[in-house]
């Protein structure tokens, strides 16, 4: 076989290899990322759960979580993600992280666009006040504080035991 041959082969055959090794990152939630066996908690962000609804501005029922997780899925498709991770892990086992698509942050975007909001921190207080002001995503119309519904749901399931 020719040297040009050769290396076109060795090329194709390590490409293919290192795609099967790359893990993608995939949305949890609307506040959370799984990197094969790596899990991520987005870092000063709080999203509705998948499960949780939220009210509309004509006090319509619809489902935030599932929009938030649906918002973060589109943020991040056909984008290189990077995330930079606080060194412990919370009580969960979750890596504490900002990522990144594409080099923007998903943590801002998300609490910007109105899918979630500022949790423990006031990284990210300027865009929660502006999703507030716009009325956009949560904030257009009635919602519960994920932590709170969180809270409440565990009351209700121990109730149930």
């Amino acid at each position: 076989m020719m040297k040009k041959e050769m290396f076109i082969l060795l090329t194709l055959f390590l490409g293919c290899c290192n795609f099967a090794f790359a893990v993608e990152y995939k949305a949890a939630d609307g506040d959370s990322l799984i990197q094969g066996d790596r899990r991520i908690r987005l870092n000063g962000i709080d999203a509705p759960e998948f499960i949780q609804v939220c009210y509309d501005i004509n006090g319509k029922e619809y489902p935030c979580g599932l929009k938030s997780l649906q918002y973060l899925e589109s943020l991040m498709q056909n984008s290189d993600i990077s995330c930079d991770c606080l060194p412990e892990p919370d009580i969960y086992g979750r890596e504490i992280c900002e990522c990144f698509a594409d080099g923007v942050s998903l943590n801002r975007a998300m609490v910007f666009a109105g899918y979630a909001q500022t949790y423990r921190s006031d990284k990210y207080a300027d865009a929660e006040k502006s999703a507030k002001s716009e009325k956009r995503g949560i904030w257009q119309g009635k919602f519960m504080r994920p932590a709170l519904f969180r809270a409440l749901e565990r009351v209700r399931q121990n109730a149930e035991k």
